[in-house]
């Protein structure tokens, strides 16, 4: 028995499977394409983003401190002002007292470093207001950042003292490697 289906017109759906399959095949493969485009633009973008130069905030450049070192007076100096009397003081009192030991750890989620160091007085007379400076480098030894940090307590004459975990300040993620110095001091 033939149902005829032929007269109600189902004839002009006879080919729509075969172009809904190519017209499938053609957006994959225009799909495909516009994703190695993306993809293409993505690394372009992100190449040109590293050569663009860091802000100066980001810098890797060596940050150049405002600390002044005190250095002694040269001998033969006829004529010394009152700071350069207070820089040679501040030198002999720097004389026999030193950082005898010094770790830092990372603080704040990170981005701030806390320095535990200890500070050995060989004067004949205590010290107070010690500023230290502590240097962060990279793995590689490249400067980063440095932070100074005045210490108000005092340390007495032939001893030491430990300060633990000072916050000395924010510092870059990748620093590695902390290297404190003394600054300053004041005889008690």
């Amino acid at each position: 028995m033939n149902a005829r289906f032929d007269r109600i017109g189902l004839g002009r759906f006879a080919g729509t499977g075969e172009r809904l399959a190519r017209a499938v095949t053609v957006a994959s493969v225009s799909f495909g394409r516009g994703l190695l485009w993306l993809l293409a633009a993505i690394i372009l973008g992100c190449g040109i983003w590293m050569l663009l130069p860091l802000s100066k905030g980001n810098s890797t450049e060596p940050v150049k401190s405002d600390i002044a070192v005190a250095g002694p007076a040269a001998p033969g100096d006829a004529a010394v002002s009152p700071t350069a009397e207070a820089q040679t003081a501040t030198a002999a009192e720097l004389d026999r007292l030193r950082i005898s030991s010094q770790t830092w750890r990372r603080g704040g989620l990170g981005s701030k470093a806390l320095v535990t160091l200890t500070l050995r007085n060989d004067n004949d007379y205590a010290v107070r207001d010690v500023e230290i400076s502590c240097a962060f480098v990279r793995r590689d030894g490249t400067p980063l950042t440095a932070r100074s940090r005045v210490l108000s307590d005092t340390v007495s004459m032939k001893s030491r003292k430990t300060f633990a975990r000072i916050p000395v300040g924010y510092i870059n993620v990748n620093a590695d490697q902390a290297k404190c110095s003394l600054v300053a001091a004041r005889r008690a």
